[in-house]
């Protein structure tokens, strides 16, 4: 098991609150032992004009569960972590319903870690890949 930390869904969900995570609709619905999964609604706050699921919306999905899913491996009194990089590659449109995002480990080391996210549409069909890098950085 990766994480050090395991809070409730609805833990997760609470701590978004008031945040662009909840402006979103992002909703987490599952915890494992070293993945994280959540939903986004593909509706007028995440499309862009052209009524397709904007890119945008998809990069802050996978940022959102790769930084919530370091910083379950870590000891935020000792600890925190921050974005270094991300990409995405947008493989297929999506113009309705919800889209799944789950992130799993590549690498998790002591400065670094590395997260890929999956996203995918209702049908189970990969819509975008995505990998986030992330300094873990000592408290002062």
């Amino acid at each position: 098991m990766i994480f050090q930390s395991k809070p409730s869904l609805e833990q997760l969900n609470k701590s978004s609150e008031g945040t662009m995570v909840s402006h979103l609709g992002i909703k987490f619905t599952d915890i494992g032992d070293d993945s994280l999964t959540a939903t986004m609604p593909v509706d007028d706050r995440t499309k862009q004009p052209m009524g397709l699921l904007h890119g945008g919306a998809n990069v802050v999905l996978a940022e959102t569960l790769g930084s919530v899913a370091a910083s379950l491996t870590i000891d935020p009194t000792k600890q925190t972590c921050v974005g270094l990089e991300i990409n995405a590659n947008h493989l297929k449109s999506v113009r309705s319903g919800l889209v799944k995002g789950v992130v799993s480990p590549v690498h998790a080391g002591r400065s670094t870690q590395v997260w890929e996210i999956k996203i995918y549409n209702e049908n189970e069909s990969l819509c975008c890949v995505s990998r986030i890098t992330m300094a873990i950085l000592d408290k002062k």
